[in-house]
């Protein structure tokens, strides 16, 4: 009998994690799965899952985290790196603290989970580890500057942790997805206004919050189902490609900024502002 392989996925309370949890439950891999609201899990814990609190901009919940899964099976053959959040404002308005913390929990977070989980998957000599970024990875939006950053970020230490791993059988994925069918919408939008609803920025900050919630909501968005496929695809594949890109304007939008370049994108992203 084959040992199952076993997967990681956090953020996994809601959403893509939810959705991505599972369809490598169904996939037949043993699913950890990690959020802060381990109740948020209960639907996954009935379907087989193994739930797991973790912070993650917590150190000493991730290692918890990471000390029983290695005690209970050894190494992780799947990381599915997917928590995260947007926060969005202008600059000026947002305490560095608060951007510090989009920092933790986009980027740091995710890199301290893959650093400790490393050593078992390198001693292994194989392993899938899939960040979920974000066309916000390869674009930007008004009033989206930390957010993207981590973004943007999380890509460029994607891309030379593939080439640091590859010796070791280890490959590195990254999914960049366009408008979900979260609650990311909503959570932008409030969080807008609170912030920034009043005072010098308070008409682009209105702008935003009403094109962000109509984008959002009422099955405007795609479907996190298709994202989880995405990670299915790419765990199974003997050679994923590095990016796999998908999601509601998620390819156009990467495309008009590759090809026609931040002037052009700079209009586009201002037109939906009026």
């Amino acid at each position: 009998m084959i040992d199952k392989k076993t997967a990681l996925v956090t953020g996994a309370s809601s959403g893509m994690g939810k959705a991505i949890a599972k369809r490598l439950l169904a996939d037949g891999y043993r699913v950890y799965v990690a959020a802060r609201q381990v109740e948020k899990m209960e639907e996954l814990a009935r379907l087989g899952a193994t739930p797991l609190r973790m912070d993650i901009s917590k150190e000493d919940e991730i290692k918890a985290a990471v000390e029983t899964i290695l005690a209970e099976v050894g190494v992780i053959d799947v990381l599915v790196n997917n928590a995260g959040f947007g926060l969005y404002g202008p600059v000026e308005e947002i305490g560095i603290d608060e951007a510090r913390y989009q920092f933790e929990v986009n980027m740091f977070g995710p890199a301290r989970l893959t650093q400790l989980l490393l050593p078992a998957m390198r001693e292994k000599g194989a392993g899938t580890i899939v960040n979920i970024t974000s066309m916000g990875g390869k674009i930007y939006t008004l009033l989206g500057a930390w957010y993207h950053a981590t973004k943007h970020a999380l890509e460029g230490w994607s891309d030379c942790l593939r080439l640091e791993l590859a010796p070791f059988g280890i490959r590195v994925v990254i999914v960049e997805p366009g408008l979900i069918e979260t609650g990311f919408g909503d959570v932008v939008a409030d969080g807008l206004l609170k912030r920034s609803g009043k005072g010098p920025y308070a008409k682009v900050t209105q702008a935003v919050a009403r094109s962000t919630r109509a984008a959002y909501g009422n099955g405007s968005g795609t479907d996190p189902g298709v994202i989880a496929d995405i990670v299915s695809k790419a765990a199974k594949a003997k050679r994923p490609r590095t990016r796999y890109v998908a999601g509601k304007y998620a390819k156009p939008m990467i495309m008009i900024r590759k090809w026609f370049g931040d002037r052009i994108f700079d209009r586009v992203i201002m037109s939906q502002m009026r």
